[in-house]
This record gives structure tokens, C-alpha cells and sequence, in this order.
């Protein structure tokens, strides 16, 4: 008797397990297909990215345009992540993960806010015609040579020694001096 009944709950239970991935089956291929066809838009859309970074910023340093494209990718992934769980039916889910996330992308921003506005103002200083290497300027009462321009820091020669600053500081205010030749 103890058995029959064992046997027909594992039975039971192996008919309702059925009937869900049945009901769950269309679903499931219909998150398959948009996988397929995701991963193939995102490649396109990351190869046209990654030219147009190549045109855009032909003399930029390849780690910083590969960086950019990292940047834009990880945005496109995480929205086929959570696309991908909508298209299945778990929209709970996929409105959690996008709201959690976004919280931790306003943690981080604010954690990075120095550095975030370090490689701005690195991108200002790249661009400007008056302010490159070899060149002698006064930051904020600092006067040397430019070494170079990074990123996030630039480097001058001051009397023979180097001095570091962060791009947000020399941004906001330099001077060119006139050469003394």
C-alpha cells in the first residue's frame, strides 16, 4: 500500500513536471530564436562601433577606442540579458536585475566620480591644440614642461623632477607660457 502510494505521487509529480515544460516550450524556443538573432545583432552592431571608433578617433590611443567599445557592449549584453528573460517570462526577474543594476551603476559613478572626471577632462587636454607635450605651462602656480598627457593624469617636468596631476586639476586651470627663445 505504502508503495503504491509513493508511486503515484512520483508519477504525479512526473505528469505535472511534464505539462509545465510543455506549457513553458514555446516560450523557451521563442528565447532560443531571439538569442540567435540577439548575439548576431550585437556582433554587427559592435563591428560598426569599433570602425566608427577607428574613424572617429584615427590618432587615439587602440586600448582607449578598445575601451569605448568594451563600454558599449557590456550595455548591449546586459539589455539582451534582460530582454531574454522577458522573452521567456520571467519579467519579475528582469525588472529586478535592470533596477539593481541600476543602483550599482549610481554606486560606482559616485565611488569613480574623481576618477570619471579625471578621463574627461583627459579626453579635453587630448584634444586641445594649446596644450601638448613640450609645451610650458603654469598649474595652478606649478610651472613645467608638459611630459605627457594621459588618460587620466598628466605628467610635468618641473626642475628636473616629475610631477603627477590629475586631468580634472590641470582642466580647470593652466596657463601657456610664451617659449623664452
Amino acid at each position: 500500500m505504502f508503495l503504491l502510494s509513493v508511486a503515484g505521487v512520483v508519477d504525479e509529480a512526473l505528469r505535472a513536471f511534464l505539462a509545465d515544460v510543455e506549457a513553458a516550450l514555446p516560450r523557451l524556443i521563442a528565447g532560443v530564436v531571439f538569442l540567435v538573432l540577439a548575439v548576431v545583432a550585437v556582433k554587427l552592431l559592435l563591428s560598426l562601433v569599433r570602425a566608427v571608433l577607428r574613424r572617429a578617433l584615427p590618432g587615439e590611443s587602440p586600448v582607449y577606442r578598445q575601451f569605448l567599445a568594451t563600454l558599449v557592449g557590456l550595455f548591449l549584453w546586459f539589455a539582451v540579458g534582460l530582454s531574454f528573460l522577458s522573452v521567456v517570462g520571467l519579467e519579475g526577474i528582469a525588472r529586478s536585475l535592470g533596477t539593481a543594476a541600476g543602483f550599482l551603476a549610481l554606486g560606482v559613478s559616485y565611488a569613480l566620480s574623481n576618477m570619471i572626471a579625471d578621463a574627461v577632462a583627459g579626453v579635453y587636454l587630448l584634444r586641445d591644440p594649446d596644450f601638448n607635450p613640450g609645451d610650458r605651462v603654469d598649474v595652478d602656480g606649478t610651472v613645467g614642461e608638459v611630459r605627457s598627457i594621459e588618460l587620466r593624469k598628466t605628467r610635468l617636468r618641473v626642475e628636473g623632477d616629475t610631477v603627477v596631476r590629475g586631468n580634472s586639476r590641470i582642466e580647470q586651470e593652466w596657463t601657456k607660457l610664451a617659449d623664452d627663445a
